[in-house]
């Protein structure tokens, strides 16, 4: 793998990021891609089943992905098709071994995803983020993949992961209003079978120069949080606590068991963690909890403070 790629693959997205759009000319992916293209966002072509050839907002139009990648050399794709094809266009992009994925459907069958997962164990080419997420932005490289309201956005030393979207802008309001800003924010989806998870997004941030706090919001359904304090644990055990603080806030504390709230990940069945067990583990793990998402931004400024940051 070539370290532009390896780069790609761990999200460390610049100006000169090259992006594609699968399902480039239908009405979602066009309306998208203009924004995004106006946000500054490098993006150098599309794929179109059929329509192979052809131009789409002064780009060039491929009818397979096999093709953009010999014609464009893409970095990432943003994946714009609806659910019931969604899974193929996924898999389409890793065969043809794109470094990063962005899939922004909601409600892809589970048996398509498990498939999907099948295929992501057999490369270390690929990273896929979501399905049903917001995606990914890197607000100092004006590079957005996804459908992040970028105009909140500003660019600064805040990582944040989510599980849920809406969580995420909150936040991201919060350290925009107070001067911080974002390094990088990943929205990782609400399915059940995410491509990137919690604790993917804290070490991606523990990696990077830029970041010098970090946020972690879960919800109920699954046990991403529990994988998220232990490396938050061992992170403070290796390099003393609070060396990037994270706050955090798990939602979903008066969900009533077997209701789901929003999208598919958003579920506790009988026996599975509440959101209050969550949040104890993340705190006994060394994490720094917000209530609600009003406390996130003062939270970071005064902690970064304490460090003299």
């Amino acid at each position: 793998m070539s370290d532009r790629a390896q780069r790609t693959r761990s999200l460390d997205l610049t100006s000169e990021t090259r992006v594609i759009y699968q399902g480039f000319t239908g009405k979602q992916g066009t309306v998208n891609a203009m924004q995004t293209i106006a946000y500054g966002t490098n993006v150098v072509g599309g794929v179109s089943p059929g329509k192979g050839g052809s131009t789409h907002l002064d780009l060039p139009v491929f009818g397979t992905v096999k093709e953009a990648v010999q014609n464009v050399q893409p970095d990432a794709t943003a994946i714009f098709v609806p659910a019931f094809l969604a899974a193929g266009a996924i898999m389409e992009a890793i065969e043809n071994e794109i470094p990063l994925i962005v899939s922004v459907a909601e409600g892809i069958p589970v048996h398509d995803m498990l498939r999907v997962h099948e295929m992501l164990k057999t490369t270390t080419r690929s990273r896929l983020v979501g399905p049903n997420c917001p995606g990914v932005i890197v607000p100092s490289a004006r590079c957005r993949i996804g459908i992040m309201p970028y105009q909140q956005f500003k660019a600064g030393r805040i990582g944040i992961v989510s599980k849920s979207g809406t969580l995420s802008y909150e936040a991201v309001g919060e350290t925009t209003r107070l001067g911080l800003g974002q390094s990088l924010v990943v929205g990782m989806g609400g399915d059940m079978l995410p491509g990137t998870s919690l604790v993917e997004g804290l070490r991606l941030f523990a990696d990077r120069a830029d970041t010098e706090a970090m946020v972690c919001l879960g919800e109920i359904g699954g046990a991403a949080e529990l994988d998220a304090a232990e490396f938050v644990r061992e992170y403070n055990a290796r390099l003393g606590k609070d060396a990037k603080p994270v706050v955090a806030m798990v939602a979903g504390w008066t969900a009533p068991e077997g209701r789901v709230m929003g999208h598919a990940g958003a579920l506790r069945m009988a026996g599975e963690l509440t959101a209050e067990e969550k949040t104890k583990a993340l705190r006994d793990a060394g994490c720094h909890i917000a209530s609600h998402t009003g406390q996130i931004g003062e939270m970071l400024q005064a902690l970064l403070n304490r460090r003299g940051a």
